[in-house]
């Protein structure tokens, strides 16, 4: 997997290429972290070549947009990540600050099956996702 990043505007994008599984859903999350550390609050994740995505990586994507709304993922001191469950009232302001981008069809119907395509919003095209977050 290649993780790359570039700005537009006030809006970072994440292009990701190969698989996010259990080998790898940390790297994604601890970059993306790295790029929120660095002032982005905006992320649109481009999935555009990435032909699957385990529940790892599903996790991974729920952990951005936490991270992007301003929640901590950090347990106590030394001690794992926090993951929870998604929570439609609480992980709103979520979907303001990670979107999705150009899903391919085998990992857009698993996002659909598990319920997170009706959480995010997802884009086809890069102006439209970039200018979504205005």
């Amino acid at each position: 997997m290649q993780i790359s990043f570039s700005k537009h505007g006030n809006v970072t994008v994440m292009h990701v290429v190969g698989e996010v599984d259990s080998s790898n859903y940390t790297e994604v999350i601890v970059r993306a972290q790295a790029v929120y550390d660095d002032g982005s609050r905006n992320l649109l994740l481009d999935l555009g070549k990435v032909p699957y995505v385990s529940s790892a990586g599903l996790m991974a994507f729920h952990t951005i947009a936490r991270i992007f709304a301003g929640h901590s993922i950090q347990g106590k001191e030394g001690s794992r990540p926090v993951f929870r469950s998604i929570n439609p009232k609480e992980d709103a302001s979520a979907r303001e600050r990670f979107k999705l981008l150009n899903p391919q069809a085998p990992v857009e119907q698993v996002l659909d099956v598990i319920g997170l395509k009706q959480f995010f919003e997802i884009h086809t095209d890069l102006d439209t996702g970039v200018k979504s977050f205005a």
